[in-house]
């Protein structure tokens, strides 16, 4: 029962083991769950995915072996225009109207209109009975009612009639490369943690304990150490304003699981490129300037430092004397990213742009070439991937200033 669904699963690299295929067996032998397709689903899950990164891909592959929507093209579904969908208003039938609704009665058979509307529907429709759209009777669509719909873009259930739903797919945002939320960010830092044993003998070494009481003939011998407590230090970067506007959320989210994360924990703000002084407060810029060389004075090279910006600025702002857009610097930004480099043989950057975007700005490259190539993308896969980064001294190579 259900071998090829363990089968696909395992296909697509969905790291499954013939232990949990039991474990679902015997789960439905106890009659676990009651015998509907939600609580089924909800009861695999639980059972066969091990790790959330691999909540999207089990959706859609439980969707296409249940000849659940998947069966119609993900792309065509997800690139409905929004417009189609948007809510403009709802479609309210008395009793008497919603039983003179015919459905289709078969599943195959909506699924194949589907596709057939999909290849030919051109523009938004509402209130119909035909095309995908919404406030009508269609089968296909939101806000409106039909007694075997396939609910799109709804954000909730009305009628409860819908028979598909799985366009909603909940998890896709945890696939590796998709931009992060706090919870998954904190996932992905923890890999940095440091621990060490601290403070007051107040936790139980059971292995000593039982050795211990072995060797006294019996007789109750306690061995207490100290508590395992995270010890790394992080050094945090933000460039702030301008062009990572548009990064903001993803940012403090990161700042969010940082804080949570890392008892020692430092930040400050930059604009574009590091230069003579930071900041901690963006209202007061200005007026609470915080030297850059006393920053090196401050942190010793045990913290670990991630710049956190998208390294898209003019040329002129790492290389040059005066290339700052807000003020001017006496000396290059490159000049100061090596001094930090020097100082703190531990650094990353994170960079929110998508990596396949990298290419078609020069600032970006450049600045990855400062960086001794230690420059990350701001997802799961490269938030991992700078952690084990943080893990390994730089070899110092000193970027020189172009002309």
């Amino acid at each position: 029962m259900f071998i090829d669904f363990f089968l696909l699963l395992k296909n697509n690299k969905i790291p499954i083991s013939i232990k949990e295929y039991f474990d679902l067996l015997e789960a439905l032998n106890q009659e676990i769950t009651s015998y509907n397709i939600d609580d089924f689903y909800f009861l695999c899950r639980s059972v066969l995915v091990k790790n959330e990164i691999h909540l999207d891909t089990f959706d859609q592959l439980f969707g296409l072996y249940f000849k659940g929507i998947e069966t119609i093209s993900t792309e065509d579904v997800l690139n409905i225009p929004e417009e189609w969908l948007r809510k403009n208003g709802e479609k309210f039938l008395s009793k008497e109207e919603m039983e003179k609704i015919k459905s289709f009665g078969d599943l195959d058979k909506i699924l194949e209109r589907l596709k057939e509307l999909l290849k030919e529907q051109k523009e938004r429709h509402q209130g119909g009975g035909k095309w995908i759209g919404t406030g009508g009777v269609s089968p296909f669509g939101a806000y409106g009612y039909n007694p075997e719909g396939i609910r799109i873009g709804q954000d909730e259930s009305r009628h409860r009639k819908a028979i598909k739903v799985w366009d909603k797919r909940s998890f896709q945002n945890l696939n590796e490369e998709v931009e992060l939320e706090t919870r998954n960010m904190k996932m992905a830092l923890k890999k940095l943690r440091i621990l060490s044993r601290e403070g007051k003998a107040e936790e139980l070494d059971l292995d000593k304990t039982i050795i211990k009481t072995s060797k006294n003939a019996g007789m109750l011998e306690v061995e207490m150490v100290p508590s395992k407590k995270n010890t790394v230090k992080v050094l945090l970067f933000f460039d702030i304003g301008g062009s990572m506007d548009d990064h903001i959320e993803l940012c403090s989210q990161l700042f969010s699981a940082a804080k949570y994360e890392f008892k020692h924990l430092s930040f400050y703000y930059f604009h574009n490129c590091i230069y003579e002084f930071l900041w901690k407060d963006n209202a007061r810029r200005w007026h609470e300037k915080i030297p850059t060389d006393e920053i090196l004075n401050t942190y010793n090279e045990d913290y670990k430092i991630i710049f956190i910006g998208d390294a898209s600025m003019s040329p002129y702002e790492i290389f040059y004397k005066n290339g700052s857009v807000e003020h001017y610097n006496e000396e290059a930004g490159i000049t100061w990213l090596n001094r930090i480099k020097e100082h703190f043989p531990y650094f990353v950057w994170l960079n929110p742009v998508a990596e396949n975007d990298w290419q078609y700005t020069e600032s970006i490259g450049m600045i990855k070439k400062v960086m001794n190539n230690r420059m990350y993308p701001l997802t799961i896969s490269g938030i991992e991937q700078a952690i084990k980064c943080l893990k390994q001294k730089n070899v110092v190579t000193e970027i020189s200033l172009m002309g």
